[in-house]
């Protein structure tokens, strides 16, 4: 691409970028806020769509579905993205909030498991992939739309205003979740209030229909759509054509990777470790997290018009690194100060499982379908499902698993023997004994959580984001021209943020579950930022100075 020569001085904002700018970002708001709902509301969706399975199944069935929503998002962006580098921005986003706004509302109404069987779940499914096809089309159209409005020195800050859309939609979703779960108290909220934030998707959808219709044309495509230098087939010359797939896959493994798993890390992973592993209340976890977005959120933009000074690259390669090499004990961290009671049992009474390797075996059971009963299993699941620290020590082939918890040692049981259920009530009862003893708590108390620390450390996690993400939808935009712009950004985007970010709760939650350390799921997240900054370092080129109109 050609470069601009000089630097434009800065202008104020045009009435005309501000409704760009206000329209685009509040569509976009409500649609992530549309998909963040399942992730957020995991543990009635699960009760209710998937009860025909044993809960830590289901749990684990649901996340997947949550991610099932990201695994598609690719697709979505070479559907949409098509039809927006053919036909135009603005149609094609309208389409793609529509969709969203629909299949969300229908996961509102959908009768449960209990109601109509396996249906149930089935079309959950199908909601959550028209909700990842929809997505795939609407980042990738809103970013370029934006960016293509915007003058050249500014399209960092302008964009920013996009990217804090996604952790907005967010703390939209646990705004309402949190107002509707106070005002309706826990029990009717369990029992269907959690649908109403669902339903409540039509209204988003009608005002972002409204207000996108009010919109005009992108420049940049009015420009070559004059000049009759649209393209005709999109996908083939975006990624049939090496000069420009190759700039593709380093968008993928050199940015849009370790962008994708810090901004789950730092939203997502802290909000399951917090309810699943560290057994904060969902109320509190929702209040921590939304009060860590609001602070953190401004941060977006700081960075994007940061990388209109000083350049994308070293911004997000920054918070890759920064992230990779804190976020262990920033995690132990959180444990600290949200689950002291966890943390000083763990280390005054620390647990061991001791079993024959051979017998135990990697529990993801996806389909719920599984049944784990050797010993080694049992012993392994019911500490997992606690979201309980433990090590593992061998034992002689033929022997029944034990547990320690400090000095007591709790004997399992095979669970294909015939009085395996009255074993079970046992062993449930020494282990639950055997944990109160030693101090273990079922849960966090909320009086014990030092809520300033652990929004500090949550905020922390979120600039992490910030850093990686406010200038990411500038980068992308100036990585191509605008003829296949929509469709060569879309793809890298939701590959790195569909599968590499979509997947890591569930990949983390099965990765602790094997390796029996609370800590060991960060493994992934860190591995993979690493490996983009490398990468990023090595052979991502700088782009702020890009000629967005180039057509080469």
């Amino acid at each position: 691409m050609a470069t601009v020569s000089g630097q434009i001085s800065h202008a104020p904002m045009t009435k005309e970028e501000k409704r760009v700018i206000f329209a685009s970002s509040l569509g976009t708001v409500f649609e992530w806020y549309d998909f963040y709902l399942a992730g957020s509301l995991a543990a009635f969706i699960s009760k209710s769509f998937f009860s025909g399975v044993n809960p830590t199944a289901a749990f684990i069935f649901t996340l997947l579905g949550f991610a099932a929503g990201f695994a598609v998002r690719p697709f979505g962006a070479l559907v949409f993205g098509r039809l927006g580098d053919m036909v135009g921005r603005k149609y094609t986003f309208l389409i793609t909030i529509v969709i969203m706004g629909l299949s969300t509302c229908v996961v509102g109404f959908l009768p449960g498991y209990a109601a109509i069987g396996i249906a149930s779940p089935v079309i959950f499914i199908a909601m959550r992939l028209l909700q990842g096809l929809a997505l795939g089309g609407e980042y990738g159209g809103a970013a370029t739309y934006v960016a293509e409005h915007a003058p050249a020195n500014r399209r960092g800050f302008y964009t920013a205003w996009i990217q804090t859309t996604a952790t907005l939609g967010l703390f939209l979703s646990l705004l309402v979740i949190l107002g509707v779960r106070t005002a309706m108290g826990e029990d009717a909220f369990g029992t269907w209030g959690w649908r109403i934030p669902f339903v409540a998707s039509l209204v988003l959808l009608g005002i972002s229909v409204w207000i996108r219709m009010q919109l005009h044309e992108s420049p940049a495509f009015e420009r070559i759509k004059a000049e009759g230098k649209t393209s005709k087939a999109p996908l083939s010359e975006a990624f049939g054509q090496w000069k420009n797939l190759k700039i593709v896959i380093l968008a993928l493994i050199g940015i849009t990777a370790g962008q994708a798993v810090v901004w789950y890390t730092g939203q997502f992973y802290a909000l399951f470790f917090l309810t699943q592993t560290l057994k904060v209340d969902g109320a509190s976890a929702n209040i921590l997290i939304a009060i860590a977005l609001l602070i953190g959120t401004p941060f977006f933009l700081f960075f994007g018009s940061l990388s209109d000074r000083i350049g994308r690259k070293p911004i997000i390669m920054a918070g890759c690194l920064i992230a990779a090499l804190t976020y262990f004990p920033l995690f132990k961290a959180l444990t600290h100060y949200a689950n002291p009671a966890l943390e000083a049992a763990t280390a005054k009474a620390p647990i061991v499982v001791i079993a024959n390797p051979d017998e135990c075996s990697f529990q993801f059971n996806p389909v719920g379908t599984s049944k784990f009963t050797s010993s080694c299993d049992i012993a392994k699941g019911a500490l997992s499902k606690a979201g309980l620290n433990y090590d593992n020590v061998a034992a002689p082939a033929g022997t029944l698993a034990q547990i320690k918890v400090g000095d007591t040692t709790i004997d399992t049981f095979d669970g294909k023997a015939a009085d395996a259920k009255e074993a079970g009530k046992t062993f449930d009862k020494n282990l639950g004994t055997a944990l109160k003893a030693a101090g273990y708590p079922p849960k966090a108390d909320p009086a014990q959580i030092n809520w300033p620390m652990t929004v500090v450390i949550l905020t922390i996690l979120v600039i992490y984001v910030t850093m990686v993400y406010g200038p990411i939808a500038a980068m992308l935009v100036e990585m191509f021209p605008t003829r296949i712009r929509y469709t060569s950004m879309s793809l890298p985007y939701h590959i790195g943020n569909g599968w590499f970010g979509g997947f890591l709760p569930a990949t983390a939650f099965a990765i602790v579950a094997a390796k029996g350390n609370i800590y060991s799921g960060l493994w992934y997240p860190i591995i993979i930022a690493l490996a983009t900054f490398v990468i990023g370092m090595l052979f991502v080129r700088e782009t702020k100075d890009s000629n967005i109109y180039a057509q080469d």
